[in-house]
């Protein structure tokens, strides 16, 4: 089925694979595994066709019977021709005129403003109502039809993406990291979906952890460092995990004597939040209050409400001025911008990525953190030079400083926003799945971090994660919803 013969691939001036050589026989599944930056979203791609060897030989079946599931699972990128702006997902107008997953799926989407337009033509469906109804049915999202694509949770858009490669009927589809950012529900569902996938003949070639690898995988391909370190034949793997890298002190005292505007009582007062599209509540009658310095986890399932919530935090969502709440001891909507609240914020979410241009580079992308800007504009003063060398540092990031953002793994990528999030010292972290993309070592290493630092600079934090494991050790509150409210 695939072949490869001795292959090196280059990103830039970099060579990413090196001399790889292994072969996948007609009813294999495959998992490939590995630390950040060893190379497989880059294998992933070679075998999609989207990136070619430098040296050496792949053989494939036809490029048309081969799906690559885009890595981009975030609302927009399906539909890269309907999105304009980040706050898009929480303005209630762009919700109404925002396509359906069917008509994603009948590729009848029209373009960014034409929606209105009575003489842009529609083009006919792609697919018979029974092939439709077949593969929704798969993939358990034939309730979701009639939905508008910027209402569906991470875990509902993963399977809509899966749809879409499935109608194209391949012999081999590949995902990377098709787990990430989903809950426990999704996560069975997904299990139960690539099996039943197998079962219809279809190949299976992913990128995952070791703890997510499916029952229907045959094989596991583990790279290191752009190279085969082993195959697997058995689902058991024993992985080598490295110890914890102790945070160096002498980096952490200088960050210390940062100034940090921690001159607020509560970071945030919730009363009775309310916040609907097309006449559902997605956070209902949310009350929640967040003192200076205490450290809360906000959990819940795919679609409960966390990402609506956080996004009032930012003051991303328009919905903010309708609602009763305080930031930072300021009722929200009374005169305070949208950057007054920002520059005390320290943000990851799983899409800011996509904001950035490919070609930025690393450093730049971290410094950009103090002007809450996506790139940099701005010439560095010599303060903010030696602050945004030692978060360089911090992160294990200095290595990657003159890289580009596309040259760069999907771990490697979370890394550097991290550091993006902490450079300018803020009071209030919100880290929105922050472990998303990491190997095993790096969540460890992150999770003992975020733990040290946040209790080390009193920082007030707030971490939304679908994992236990990764919740650092000082966090002693949690916010629980579902459907909208808090349990």
């Amino acid at each position: 089925m695939i072949k490869f013969e001795n292959v090196f691939i280059q990103k830039g001036d970099r060579i990413v694979l090196e001399n790889i050589n292994f072969e996948i026989k007609s009813n294999e599944n495959w998992a490939i595994i590995g630390e950040n930056g060893s190379g497989k979203s880059t294998l992933l791609d070679a075998i999609a066709g989207k990136t070619f060897p430098m040296k050496g030989k792949i053989s494939k079946p036809n490029p048309t019977e081969i799906e690559l599931i885009p890595r981009d699972f975030s609302f927009h990128r399906i539909v890269n021709q309907a999105y304009q702006y980040y706050q898009q997902r929480y303005n209630s107008f762009d919700a109404e005129i925002a396509p359906t997953v069917l008509e994603i799926l009948q590729n009848q989407v029209k373009p960014i403003g034409t929606v209105d337009d009575k003489s842009i033509k529609i083009p006919p469906p792609i697919y018979s109502k029974n092939e439709i109804e077949i593969k929704a049915n798969l993939l358990k999202i034939s309730h979701l039809l009639d939905r508008k694509i910027i209402t569906l949770s991470n875990g509902e858009t993963r399977r809509v993406l899966i749809t879409i490669s499935l109608l194209k009927k391949p012999k081999l589809l590949l995902l990377d990291n098709p787990f990430t950012g989903l809950d426990v529900e999704s996560r069975q569902i997904l299990h139960e979906v690539l099996s039943e996938i197998s079962k219809n003949g279809i190949q299976i070639v992913m990128v995952c952890s070791v703890n997510e690898i499916p029952k229907n995988i045959t094989h596991i391909l583990e790279l290191k460092e752009g190279k085969i370190k082993k195959v697997h034949e058995k689902r058991i793997v024993n992985f080598e995990s490295k110890n914890t890298i102790l945070i160096p002190s002498e980096i952490l005292q200088k960050i210390k004597q940062i100034p940090l505007e921690n001159n607020f009582k509560y970071a945030l007062k919730m009363r009775n939040i309310v916040v609907s599209y097309n006449n559902k509540n997605v956070v209902d009658g949310v009350n929640w209050e967040v003192k200076k310095g205490e450290k809360w986890a906000l959990l819940g399932p795919n679609g409960s409400g966390k990402s609506t919530i956080l996004s009032l935090i930012t003051a991303d969502n328009p919905h903010g001025y309708q609602n009763d709440y305080e930031l930072f001891d300021k009722k929200r909507g009374t005169g305070e911008s949208i950057w007054d609240i920002k520059k005390r914020i320290g943000y990851v979410s799983p899409e800011l990525h996509l904001y950035f241009t490919r070609n930025t580079e690393v450093w730049k992308a971290v410094a950009s953190g103090f002007f809450d800007s996506a790139g940099l504009f701005t010439k560095l003063n010599d303060s903010q030079k030696e602050i945004l060398e030692n978060y360089l540092n911090l992160l294990n990031i200095k290595h990657l400083s003159d890289r580009k953002i596309y040259q760069l793994s999907s771990g490697e990528q979370r890394q550097v926003f991290l550091a993006r999030a902490l450079v300018k010292n803020p009071p209030l972290l919100l880290l929105d799945e922050p472990c998303q993309g990491l190997d095993y070592n790096h969540i460890v290493y992150f999770r003992d971090f975020v733990n040290e630092l946040v209790v080390e600079l009193d920082k007030t934090l707030i971490y939304v994660t679908h994992y236990d494991e990764e919740i650092p050790a000082c966090v002693d509150k949690v916010l629980r919803l579902e459907k909208g409210r808090v349990v």
